[in-house]
């Protein structure tokens, strides 16, 4: 069960602001180095993966990439290679900025499950009860384009298990609504705008009965906006960023701070030093590995980070929750028959029983990765940013081999 706690975040945060700024509490490096063999990784294998990175860039397939393992201990590795880009020849560390993408959507859905606790929305509210244009939904007929009314209602729940009925032009370029995406979606929209916009568009299926990539978080950075009566970028900052100390993610890079952003060698990344008007909760944030690790390490540690409580274990338990069922479709799954999906958190088998147990996490379209394996206690994180090209030999795929292959000899 997901415990209520209404008021808590207001109070917590208020003494925060009366006493003691949170990136002045936390302003100490979130990383502290330990031994690599705390993870059964040696310095050979170390060398191994580092060159390996090494290739990549040598090769041209990557300006620079950085992997990362710790748990609440430490980090016992952090090896980077590279260079930001061919223009700005300074080297890939922690404290570089990457466009992180749908590496945004576990965040959004941990602070919507904050306001699940705090008693702000429940899992089976209808996203009409939010968002009035979601009321009469329609689901389109695959075949023949036929529209029929939705027989259940798009709730909390189906928007962060992806089984909403929303898709995305880009994940369904073949089918007729993914054109009627393509179209309908392209403007200048803010978030609520956006979700407006969507709510009045058919569905790809049944809210529930499929699982399909899509604009559902997208939805729910509006969610946020409308409960809280403020802009994503705000809430994101009260409910994650300032607890935790992430003071280098957000959706804007600011100028000062444009040094540090990496780019890709293949294909193109729009300049995340422009504002615009829509803050996609689904794909539109920017971060530092050593920001990610707070939000790693929080989600490994039950919740809470450095005393920093951001949501209850029991919350993190129901989100960690397989949600395809047998009676939802894996058609569209990433992962076909392997694995499942939670509350806003990939579940991966770590062995080759497919019952268990799971790592969670979620990557992003640039090429980052994150993974949480609380069986073997340790998360990783991989930044690199490419976008099309050539297949590199070194990707996010291949540090989540190499890891657990280290770990394993």
């Amino acid at each position: 069960m997901i415990p209520i706690r209404s008021g808590r975040r207001l109070i917590a945060a208020a003494a925060l602001v009366l006493f003691l700024p949170a990136s002045l509490a936390l302003a100490d490096s979130s990383i502290k180095r330990i031994h690599s063999t705390n993870f059964g990784i040696d310095q050979g294998e170390i060398e191994e993966i580092k060159a390996q990175m090494q290739a990549a860039v040598d090769g041209e397939f990557l300006n620079g990439a950085l992997l990362l393992v710790g748990n609440s201990e430490g980090v016992g590795v952090l090896e980077s290679v590279g260079l930001l880009s061919p223009e700005n020849p300074r080297p890939v560390n922690q404290d570089s900025i990457f466009r992180i993408f749908s590496m945004t959507k576990p965040i959004v859905s941990v602070a919507i499950m904050t306001m699940v606790e705090d008693g702000l929305m429940a899992l089976d509210d209808p996203v009409e009860k939010f968002i009035p244009e979601f009321a009469d939904g329609q689901v389109m007929d695959r075949e023949t384009g036929a529209l029929r009314p939705v027989e259940r209602a798009m709730t909390v729940e189906n928007l962060l298990t992806h089984e909403s009925g929303l898709i995305q032009a880009f994940f369904s370029p073949n089918s007729e609504l993914g054109r009627l995406y393509g179209g309908e979606l392209s403007g200048d929209f803010d978030n609520r705008e956006f979700a407006a916009r969507i709510g009045g568009l058919p569905l790809f299926f049944e809210p529930g009965t499929a699982w399909h990539y899509g604009h559902s978080t997208d939805v729910l950075g509006a969610l946020l906006e409308v409960v809280d009566e403020k802009t994503l970028d705000v809430v994101l900052r009260e409910r994650i960023f300032d607890p935790l100390g992430m003071d280098d993610t957000s959706f804007v890079v600011p100028r000062r701070k444009a040094y540090r952003i990496a780019e890709p060698i293949h294909g193109a990344m729009g300049d995340n030093t422009i504002p615009r008007r829509m803050l996609s909760g689904g794909g539109g944030l920017n971060s530092t590995t050593g920001d990610y690790v707070r939000f790693a390490e929080m989600l490994l540690n039950g919740g809470e980070y450095r005393g920093a409580r951001i949501i209850e274990e029991a919350t993190l338990d129901a989100m960690l929750e397989p949600k395809i069922g047998d009676t939802v479709s894996r058609e569209f799954f990433f992962y076909g028959d392997a694995g499942d999906w939670g509350l806003g958190f990939h579940l991966q088998p770590t062995t080759d029983n497919p019952d268990g147990p799971h790592n969670f996490g979620w990557r992003g379209i640039g090429g980052t990765i994150f993974i949480i394996d609380p069986e073997n206690d340790f998360y990783m994180i991989y930044m690199e940013q490419k976008r099309g090209g050539p297949q590199s030999p070194f990707n996010a795929n291949a540090a989540q081999q190499v890891v657990y292959e280290a770990m394993r000899d």
